[in-house]
């Protein structure tokens, strides 16, 4: 469930930030610095501000798991609205699209495969992102009973924790994420069936 929130959050805000800044050159060269400068920094640094402003609790790792999504998101929006042709915007324009039926027609298509791509990897680094709250700020979860059992020295329930962690990354990825993004490459002719 925090994975999913934060997730439907990074990309919420991601695929428009990437549409714009992808469109528009303006936003390109105020923006583009500034996601440069952002996803250098590591989520978990902003953890410590995080429990001051939030505390311990679902707010300061939804919080991370935005800020770690957000970015593949993003930056691979960007190049999906970049690699679409200019033939295919002048084809639309000829035809009397309105900029609304460009950016619904031409441009969300176009760059749907590398969207879908995008979330793919930010998941990825989302559900580590998790994780790794869970262990640092967390009072639930796999990441803290982990991290909990490290006071017992309990080796056997963190590598349990870690199998568990891994099979369900897997389930998420093989049977959700890359039958997506598969679906989504052939149906733009990128993959053949």
């Amino acid at each position: 469930m925090r994975l999913a929130v934060g997730a439907f959050w990074g990309v919420a805000l991601g695929i428009p930030l990437g549409i714009l800044v992808g469109l528009n050159q303006r936003a390109r060269t105020a923006l583009w610095p500034l996601l440069l400068f952002f996803q250098a920094i590591g989520d978990i640094a902003w953890l410590p501000i995080l429990v001051i402003w939030f505390g311990y609790g679902l707010t300061t790792i939804t919080v991370v798991i935005v800020y770690t999504v957000i970015f593949p998101v993003v930056l691979n929006t960007v190049l999906g609205v970049r690699s679409i042709p200019i033939t295919l915007h002048r084809a639309a324009q000829s035809l009397g699209a309105s900029r609304i039926r460009m950016l619904w027609e031409v441009v969300l298509p176009g760059a749907l495969p590398n969207i879908v791509t995008g979330l793919r990897n930010g998941l990825g680094y989302g559900w580590r992102a998790l994780i790794a709250t869970e262990i640092i700020v967390g009072t639930s979860g796999i990441g803290f009973l982990m991290f909990d059992a490290r006071r017992s020295g309990s080796v056997v329930e963190i590598l349990l924790g870690m199998i568990i962690l891994g099979i369900l990354w897997y389930i998420v990825d093989s049977w959700i994420l890359a039958p997506i993004e598969r679906a989504t490459g052939q149906r733009w002719g990128l993959v053949t069936r």
